[in-house]
């Protein structure tokens, strides 16, 4: 944390290259947040760039009172949903995800495992952005944000009990998909 205070010094100080440096290295977390509950790329890119202004015009009120990346993941949260508000989209409250991680345990290539593997991660893919907006962003913070429950409840404003219910049922969404994957498969 030492590190964000020193970077908002600088950026409050108008250092050259100060807020560029905070945009660096928060912007995938902007991304993932805003994407994940808008997903259309050029929508994304805009609402990302308004959040980030937001940043700069708020900075000053920032306290510390969280992490840096959680108060931006919160205004990347508000952004998005006022957006969604203002076309009169539906924020779903049903939907979640399950965390795939696809590793190199050291064998030697194989090109039917690589091939199954990259149909899996697609699937998984459609599987995610079917997910309704709230457990998509629950599951993309939590898994590739690497946030606590309590970071992404306050990110989502909500509370972790409510954080925790769409995490479970995201991941009970993806696991009961990837079964009936595998079932076809197995046909």
């Amino acid at each position: 944390m030492a590190d964000d205070k020193q970077l908002v010094a600088a950026v409050l100080a108008q250092q050259p290259g100060a807020f560029a440096e905070l945009v660096g290295r928060y912007q995938n977390l902007v991304w993932h947040v805003v994407y994940r509950m808008v997903p259309n790329a050029e929508s994304t890119r805009d609402l990302s760039q308004e959040t980030f202004l937001r940043v700069h015009r708020q900075l000053r009120q920032f306290r510390f009172g969280s992490a840096l990346g959680t108060w931006i993941g919160s205004i990347a949260f508000s952004v998005a949903a006022r957006y969604l508000r203002r076309r009169s989209l539906e924020l779903d409250d049903e939907a979640d995800l399950d965390s795939v991680v696809l590793e190199s345990d050291g064998r030697e290539f194989d090109l039917a495992a690589a091939y199954a593997d990259a149909e899996l991660l697609k699937h998984m893919h459609a599987s995610i952005a079917a997910l309704p907006a709230l457990q998509r962003l629950a599951i993309t913070l939590r898994y590739l944000e690497e946030k606590s429950v309590a970071e992404i409840a306050q990110i989502m404003d909500m509370p972790e009990g409510t954080i925790k219910s769409h995490l479970f049922r995201a991941r009970s969404r993806l696991r009961s998909q990837l079964e009936s994957l595998q079932e076809c498969r197995n046909e």
